[in-house]
């Protein structure tokens, strides 16, 4: 036996048990979670092809656009099924369906192959009642190499019609595009919206400071400790800006989106409460971490309590502010695509529509946007920032 296993300390029976506990607790925790979150990683291979289209659409953005001529291609469907359904489509060189059949109800999947359309090309099928002016987008399907797909769809629960047995439309559409390229109405939008984004952003930044500034003296421990009346707003102040913090940017914006309407303002409100919590705390611990030298040469010479912040404090906290600014306003421009989402204005508010709608196109011009813009503040409030601090 060794010296050094002979001087070995040896652990005891409670310290082996524990460390055993400790390791079948986590094996234990990450059982139950792996079951709880539904981790599948065979949905993840096997549902690839549904997304196709979409990533398909989102690398090729609508930056650019010609003009274009739109195709039809209508198959009649009975809902629910009678005795006598309709015929299949007769073929047709611009693109037609074949049924696995031609009638179905009301959550029932039928078989749609599709034929002589352009190859990688993407269709939309929907569907529309004789008697109902409302529209269906059921899927947008990518056509192979032989202009053709197959594809399964779902007649909705709540397909509605006035009639029973009548023969509704399932339509399939696509556009060939022609001419010149041009700029794209999508781009013009999304221009307009990033820049009411970054302004949005800009705005809540600019309110937060406001009140961020004074909430960080008020909430800064070596500053407000040294008496009992400072140490209760210390606490008060504190507790304010740690509860407006936990709540997320997400649902401010929906408070203010039903308190003042839907729309760029209920954004710069949401996004303002946040950050003067998010400042406020940035802002108090850059007070805390002053040099107490600086400060207690001016006490010395018995500088009232606004000389002391005035000349002790506030010349060292000048730059870190100054860099904690301009990084949230970084993030207040990542978060404001994101309250758009729930009426908060924005570019947020125009892509969930464009998602909704499976207008994937539209939607990466948004997406492509929002990661440019987001990554040129990135890198340009990096540079200033460890410029200044």
């Amino acid at each position: 036996m060794s010296l050094y296993e002979k001087n070995r300390p040896r652990r005891s029976f409670a310290h082996t048990l524990l460390r055993w506990l400790l390791i079948i607790g986590g094996v234990a925790i990450f059982a139950i979670g792996w079951q709880v979150t539904e981790i599948n990683f065979k949905d993840l291979i096997t549902g690839f092809d549904d997304v196709q289209p979409l990533l398909n659409s989102l690398l090729h953005p609508e930056f650019v656009t010609r003009e274009t001529t739109d195709y039809t291609s209508t198959s009649l469907v009975q809902i629910p099924c009678t005795d006598n359904p309709p015929p299949q489509t007769k073929p047709n060189p611009d693109g037609y369906m074949e049924l696995s059949s031609t009638c179905a109800s009301r959550g029932e999947t039928i078989t749609v192959h599709g034929l002589n359309y352009p190859p990688r090309t993407q269709v939309i099928l929907s569907l529309a009642a004789v008697d109902n002016p409302r529209r269906d987008r059921l899927a947008v399907v990518l056509t192979d190499v032989d202009g053709e797909f197959t594809t399964e769809l779902t007649i909705p629960a709540d397909f509605t019609y006035k009639s029973e047995g009548l023969a509704h439309r399932l339509t399939s559409e696509y556009e060939i595009e022609s001419g010149p390229l041009q700029i794209s109405e999508t781009t013009k939008v999304v221009v307009g919206l990033m820049i009411q984004t970054v302004l949005l952003a800009l705005m809540a930044t600019i309110f937060a400071i406001v009140f961020a500034i004074p909430f960080s003296f008020l909430g800064a421990r070596n500053l407000m400790t040294r008496s009992r009346f400072g140490t209760v707003i210390y606490y008060i102040v504190r507790f304010i800006m740690n509860l407006t913090r936990a709540i997320e940017p997400l649902i401010w914006a929906i408070i203010f989106a039903v308190w003042v309407g839907i729309g760029p303002f209920a954004g710069v409100l949401a996004l303002t409460v946040h950050s003067v919590a998010a400042l406020g705390k940035l802002y108090s611990e850059q007070i805390e971490g002053i040099e107490n030298g600086p400060l207690e040469a001016i006490t010395a010479t018995g500088a009232s309590g606004g000389q002391r912040i005035i000349y002790g404090v506030v010349p060292q906290i000048v730059a870190p502010f100054i860099a904690f600014t301009l990084y949230r306003w970084d993030i207040n421009v990542r978060m404001s695509t994101v309250i758009g989402l729930v009426g908060g204005g924005g570019i947020g508010f125009v892509l969930i529509q464009w998602i909704n709608l499976l207008q994937y196109e539209k939607a990466a011009v948004a997406v492509w946007a929002i990661a440019i813009v987001v990554s040129i503040m990135d890198y340009s409030s990096a540079i200033i920032r460890e410029r200044l601090i």
